[in-house]
C-alpha cells in the first residue's frame, strides 16, 4: 500500500441470476472502503449487460433503474486503464484506475469473461484470473480437474441443454444412471443455489432439468447424499492460507437460495465440530484444490461429508465467494483472525502483488 490514495473501481451487478446478490456483496465491500485509503468510483453493470457509472449506482441499480447514470466506458487496451462515459459518440475521462474489484457473482463475472478484459487492459483486478475463474465456474470441468489431482468428488454426469430440449426420455435415463434418488440437479456455471433442485424421482427429475437448463447449457446431475456441508475459506496467491472450517447446518432439505438470501434460518457453526485431524485434512485439500486450478485472491471451499460413512467429497470452489454480512467467507476469516476490513485490504494487496508478477512477463520474443 502506498500513501497515495488508491484508485478502486468495484463492479457490481451482472448479466446474471446472481445479479441481487452480487449488489449486497458490493454494498458490503463499498462499506469499508476508507476514503483516507481508497478513492472510490462505482461501476455497475445492469441484468442486460449495460455498464453505467455515475453517483449512487448501488442504490439506482438496487431500485431496478439506471436514471441519472451515464454508459461506463472500459477499453482493452493495456497502459489506458481509464475509465470514461459515452456521451453523444464522444468519451469523457472520469477518472484514471490502479485496481478493479469485481464482485460479479456468476456467469459474465465468475466465469473467467470479465477477467479477461481486464487481462487485456493490463490492470489489476482481485481475484483469480482466467484459468482459475472458467474452471472454477464450470462445476463439471471443475470435478474432472479434482479426479486428476484424486481429490474425491460425487458420482456426477453432465448434460446440455441440447439434449434436454431434443429427447429428454434420453437425458433422464442418462441422468438415473448417475445413482438411485435423490439426485441433485444443478445449473454447471451459476452459483448461489439459483437452479438446483433435490429429485427424489423422474418427475422431480424432469422439473429439476428443466429448472436448470433455463439458466445454463451444461447441466450438472449428481448423487445425493444425506450430508453435511463444510466451508472453508482460502485467501493469497502463490502461498494461500487456509481459514478455520465452518459448517452450515440448513432448515431446508440443502441449503437453498431463499436460506441464504431471504430467510437467513441456517445455522452457521464457527468453527465447524470436527475431529482436528480431520480439519486439517480439510484444509490440506481446500488449499490443493486451489493451486491445482491456478486460483488466485480468494476461493470459498465446499465440502459434504456423508452422514453414514464419514467419508468426504469436495463440492465445489467458489472464486468470488459472497460477501454480504451473512456470508460465509468473511465469517470464517473473521473468526480465524481477520476483520472484515482488513480482509478486503487484504484482497487488494494480493492483486497488486500479482499484477506486478504478470508485468515479469515478456510479451515479445526477440531472436
Amino acid at each position: 500500500m502506498t500513501k497515495n490514495k488508491i484508485k478502486i473501481a468495484v463492479i457490481f451487478g451482472g448479466r446474471s441470476g446472481e445479479h441481487g446478490i452480487s449488489l449486497m456483496s458490493a454494498q458490503s465491500i463499498l462499506s469499508v472502503l476508507t476514503p483516507d485509503v481508497y478513492e472510490v468510483t462505482q461501476i455497475g453493470i445492469t441484468p442486460q449487460g449495460q455498464w453505467v457509472t455515475g453517483e449512487n449506482v448501488l442504490e439506482t441499480l438496487e431500485s431496478s433503474s439506471t436514471k441519472g447514470l451515464k454508459p461506463a466506458v472500459f477499453l482493452p487496451e493495456p497502459g489506458n486503464s481509464t475509465l470514461y462515459t459515452l456521451k453523444d459518440g464522444q468519451l469523457t475521462q472520469v477518472t484514471d484506475l490502479d485496481v478493479i474489484f469485481p464482485v460479479l457473482h456468476g456467469t459474465f463475472g465468475e466465469d473467467g469473461t470479465i477477467q479477461g478484459l481486464l487481462e487485456m487492459a493490463d490492470i489489476a483486478y482481485v481475484g483469480a484470473g482466467v484459468l482459475g475463474s472458467s474452471v472454477g465456474m464450470d462445476k463439471g470441468l471443475f470435478k474432472y480437474v479434482m479426479l486428476a489431482n484424486h481429490i474425491p468428488v460425487l458420482d456426477f454426469i453432465i448434460l446440455n441443454r441440447g439434449e434436454i430440449q431434443e429427447n429428454m426420455e434420453q437425458a433422464l435415463v442418462r441422468a438415473e444412471s448417475v445413482a438411485d434418488y435423490p439426485l441433485f440437479v444443478k445449473p454447471a456455471n451459476l452459483g448461489s443455489s439459483v437452479g438446483i433442485s433435490k429429485c427424489r424421482n423422474r418427475s422431480d427429475l424432469i422439473e429439476g432439468l428443466l429448472e436448470a437448463a433455463a439458466f445454463d447449457r451444461r447441466i450438472i446431475v449428481e448423487r445425493g447424499i444425506e450430508a453435511r456441508e463444510i466451508e472453508i475459506s482460502v485467501l493469497g496467491n502463490e502461498n494461500p492460507i487456509a481459514s478455520i472450517p465452518g459448517e452450515v447446518i440448513p432448515k431446508d432439505e440443502f441449503y437453498t437460495y431463499a436460506e441464504k438470501y431471504i430467510h437467513d434460518t441456517a445455522e452457521l457453526v464457527i468453527p465447524a465440530p470436527l475431529a482436528e485431524e480431520r480439519s486439517k485434512k480439510l484444509q490440506s485439500i481446500a488449499l490443493k484444490a486451489y493451486k491445482a486450478i491456478d486460483c488466485a485472491g480468494m476461493a470459498r471451499v465446499d465440502f459434504f461429508i456423508d452422514k453414514k460413512t464419514d467419508d468426504f467429497y469436495l463440492g465445489e470452489l467458489n472464486t468470488i465467494p459472497g460477501f454480504t454480512n451473512i456470508s460465509m467467507y468473511p465469517k470464517l476469516w473473521e473468526v480465524s483472525g481477520l476483520p472484515y476490513s482488513e480482509l478486503v485490504d487484504k484482497l487488494i494487496e494480493f492483486a497488486l502483488m500479482r499484477k506486478s508478477q504478470r508485468d515479469q512477463t515478456e510479451r515479445e520474443f526477440k531472436h
